[in-house]
């Protein structure tokens, strides 16, 4: 026995007397060693805390940043001898690493409470699309919240928790049932979907005192013959699209001159607009219009319909039929299917890494290229959750970053850098996990609650300026904020 410590002990030795030249660099500009430090000889036994303080001294920093480190655009989780030696890479080599501030676990700023569930949640801020795309300033501080409630009911809310705005109620224009999805399509106009098979488009408006609003119909738009689950807005071009339980994807328009006629089957009884005409002033009830097209190809509710990232001609949907399937939205029609073992209840495009993340109900998220070229239908899968999930939004800081909101009452932050290689492939580890506080507050001194129940995540933005807002079935709409949260790209 004590000769087999023995030889172990002479070998952990052995591996921390070997060494291996290093290259150091970052892309972090305010970190980056000077481009003239050459490679440095270090003990192959080193590992990530006795790299980051080696760094930090060749930095010379007074307060040690803690740092991460990259080889071959993976992070190094293991010594450098176990590095080398499981990929058959010898001593002699030059080992380039690129190091990268490490997480910083994103802080629980507040919690603002509603009177049903929150189905979804959106950001107008100085660095969101709707106000970068109107080229519109917020100023620090007078960002704005979206949410959508089951309760059927828009709000706005203000960063000190104040709703500034809500929509009005069925009889003067609003939704019929609960709302599924919402979005800022501008600083003055909102967009959303519902139970009640419509979407929607708002004027939103504010007074000049800066804390009260309005939120008043401008378009109601039909076509849907069941749920409206999901809804993507793309400002400059006017266009939006749906995800619906009748199992069809929606291409509209947010502008009353560019949309056709609406479907007169679908449109509310003339009894009862009758009725609704003697409850309401003429004035609040918006015009009817159609979709451009629906595009019908899954066998199952349509989960999620997103625009690509850098073509608006270009969307993506995802089912419960276990399909992602691409569309040409010039012409409707269907470009290519990619068929996956589960359901897919989310969706959101990386696209920089040219890569689609889909959220399942067998709890993880698929990374697939949509690309014709793709080999494989899966290039990574994300593991950690332990329920459905059935939101997603990329970091606006990172193109590596994503985060996923989940009915085990949990968000999850990932780094698709941080991964691993097993029998299953490609396989990424979640960097950090938000719970809800309301469970938190909830389970002080008592039995916790079991997969999620009464806390489920329903919704996640991830905002530069705010930070990860989520909502769910709390009835809470939660901001966490960490300040470079992942490394930029």
């Amino acid at each position: 026995m004590n000769g087999d410590q023995e030889m172990s002990g002479d070998a952990s030795s052995q591996a921390a007397q070997r060494q291996v030249r290093v290259q150091l660099t970052s892309k972090q500009e305010d970190v980056a060693l000077p481009e003239n430090t050459g490679p440095i000889l270090v003990p192959t036994g080193l590992r990530r805390y006795a790299l980051s303080t080696l760094v930090n001294n060749l930095l010379g920093s007074e307060k040690p940043i803690p740092f991460e480190f990259l080889v071959n655009g993976a992070f190094l989780r293991t010594s450098i001898d176990e590095y080398l030696t499981a990929n058959g890479i010898s001593a002699e080599t030059t080992l380039e690493i690129e190091y990268v501030r490490a997480l910083i676990p994103p802080l629980h700023i507040a919690s603002f409470e509603h009177d049903d569930w929150v189905s979804s949640v959106d950001v107008l801020s100085a660095t969101s699309p709707a106000a970068s795309k109107a080229s519109a300033t917020v100023a620090p501080g007078q960002e704005r919240i979206l949410s959508g409630s089951y309760d059927g009911l828009l709000r706005v809310w203000n960063m000190s928790s104040q709703v500034v705005a809500t929509s009005p109620a069925p009889a003067d224009g609003g939704h019929t049932a609960s709302i599924k999805a919402a979005r800022f399509i501008s600083p003055s106009a909102i967009a959303s979907t519902g139970l009640d098979r419509t979407v929607r488009v708002w004027k939103y408006a504010e007074h000049a005192d800066g804390f009260s609003g309005t939120i008043s119909p401008q378009l109601e738009l039909y076509g849907h013959k069941s749920a409206v689950n999901s809804l993507a807005v793309h400002a400059p071009s006017n266009r939006m699209l749906t995800g619906s339980a009748d199992h069809s994807v929606g291409f509209w328009s947010t502008k009353k001159g560019d949309a056709p006629a609406a479907p007169e089957s679908l449109l509310p009884s003339a009894a009862s607009r009758s009725a609704k005409r003697r409850k309401v002033n003429s004035s609040v009830s918006a015009p009817q219009r159609g979709p451009l097209s629906l595009m019908s190809a899954h066998t199952a509710p349509v989960s999620a319909a997103i625009f690509d990232a850098t073509d608006a001609t270009v969307g993506y949907s995802t089912s419960w039929d276990h399909s992602l399937r691409t569309w040409d939205l010039v012409t409707s029609s269907l470009v290519d299917t990619r068929s996956t073992a589960h359901a897919l209840l989310s969706l959101e495009h990386l696209p920089e890494h040219s890569l689609l993340a889909a959220g399942t109900s067998a709890r993880h998220i698929t990374l697939i290229d949509p690309r014709a070229s793709a080999t494989t239908i899966a290039a990574m899968t994300l593991r950690g959750h332990t329920n459905a999930v059935v939101s997603l939004a990329r970091d606006p800081q990172s193109s590596y970053g994503l985060i996923s909101g989940s009915h085990d009452g949990t968000c999850r932050i990932w780094d698709i850098r941080a991964t691993k290689t097993d029998k299953e492939g490609v396989v990424g580890e979640s960097v950090y996990s938000i719970g809800r506080k309301s469970q938190e507050e909830a389970g002080r001194g008592e039995t916790k609650r079991v997969g999620g129940e009464g806390v489920k995540v329903f919704g996640v933005c991830w905002d530069a300026a705010v930070g990860i807002v989520s909502a769910g079935e709390d009835k809470r709409i939660q901001i966490n904020r960490g300040e470079g949260v992942l490394s930029s790209a």
